[in-house]
């Protein structure tokens, strides 16, 4: 399916975002920047509209979704929109029994251990999410010319909630039961993919003009289990989306030793954390025969609360050793966290956007 029609004057914007551009490694004004968890966590505004409302919630009401994830653009100015949503809420909308507890993140009430629990994962539907799709179209006849960026979870860093039952820091139950039940394993990937790609699909279709899937957890495994367990339904879902023509953003955190294998799963743009500079980065994409991708990233959000005087030599390195990709998106090499200040942000999207600019 096409994306829903727009206005001419917003259709030539988008067809000029500097996001967009760099994603598809074409010319770009300036290097483009947006924040992973820009919608949300630090802004004053998001905490007073969210205020006695849980996050899932806050995720299945239009009006809160197309608020909060305009609130970084109005603020920052940043060169793309990131749909507000959680991973998980594809499964809490099929019925899965979880819920996002504060300061803890989601809690699986009956975890999957064996193939009778598969029955509780199925691909998710339009009706599932009519909110989704509703909360996207509004988002694109809003944003004119600002790209919205469509998410989901991919299908390891979900899996790795329904085994565990929550979060972990070793996912020790989940890498048991690729090795002690492959067969479960890949069922359950599988399925999950499947999840990730009617989601996804959902919100391209709806009008979102590119797409990350987020493995944040990928970078608990070794190369070799990647390989055999994970890569094949990260590519699965890429391939499927291949039709829509939107790019494909794919990000993890301290996943360094798998950049390459990451970028053959069949992303369009590599997200990369701060602990690899971008020029090595670009390296390890290719190293193995790849083609050049553009690049996503990389300042340590820890830096945000260090001081200008520290905050601005870094980005100049990252612009520059992201002159090594066909592309460069400047982001964190994470969320922003909870306790960054917004001025630091809008200062380095400014900063970004005017140090970088072709003359």
């Amino acid at each position: 399916m096409t994306q829903p029609s727009q206005s001419p004057v917003a259709t030539e914007a988008l067809a000029e975002s500097a996001f967009l551009l760099a994603a598809r490694g074409e010319p770009v004004p300036h290097t483009p920047v947006w924040f992973m968890r820009q919608a949300g966590r630090s802004l004053p505004e998001y905490r007073a509209i969210r205020e006695g409302i849980t996050m899932l919630e806050s995720c299945m009401r239009p009006d809160l979704v197309v608020e909060i994830t305009l609130q970084p653009v109005r603020r920052y100015g940043v060169d793309a929109a990131i749909f507000y949503s959680d991973i998980v809420l594809p499964l809490k909308a099929v019925g899965v029994d979880l819920e996002i507890q504060p300061g803890v993140g989601p809690v699986v009430a009956s975890p999957v251990r064996s193939a009778a629990d598969l029955a509780a994962v199925r691909p998710v539907t339009p009706a599932d999410v009519s909110y989704v799709t509703e909360s996207v179209q509004q988002l694109r006849s809003q944003l004119g010319g600002t790209p919205l960026i469509g998410f989901a979870g991919a299908p390891f860093t979900v899996a790795s909630y329904l085994v565990e039952g929550g979060p972990s820091k070793d996912h020790a139950k989940t890498k048991a039961l690729m090795h002690s039940d492959p067969d479960l394993w890949h069922a359950l990937a599988d399925r999950l993919a499947d999840v990730a790609i009617a989601y996804l699909s959902i919100q391209i279709e709806a009008g979102a003009s590119a797409i990350q899937l987020f493995d944040s957890w990928a970078g608990g495994l070794s190369a070799r289990d990647y390989a055999q367990f994970v890569q094949p339904h990260s590519a699965k879902v890429f391939a499927a989306l291949e039709q829509y023509g939107v790019p494909k953003l794919h990000f993890g955190v301290n996943t360094g030793e798998l950049l390459g294998l990451m970028s053959e799963a069949g992303a369009d743009v590599v997200g990369v954390d701060w602990r690899v500079p971008l020029d090595e980065a670009v390296r390890r994409i290719t190293a193995a025969g790849g083609s050049p991708k553009p690049v996503q990233g990389n300042l340590d959000p820890a830096l945000l609360s260090a001081g200008w005087e520290s905050i601005e030599p870094e980005i100049d390195r990252i612009l520059a050793e992201g002159k090594a990709a066909p592309g460069h998106i400047f982001n964190l090499g994470h969320g922003v966290p909870p306790t960054a200040d917004p001025d630091v942000l809008h200062r380095i999207v400014k900063a970004v956007q005017a140090k970088s600019t072709r003359g």
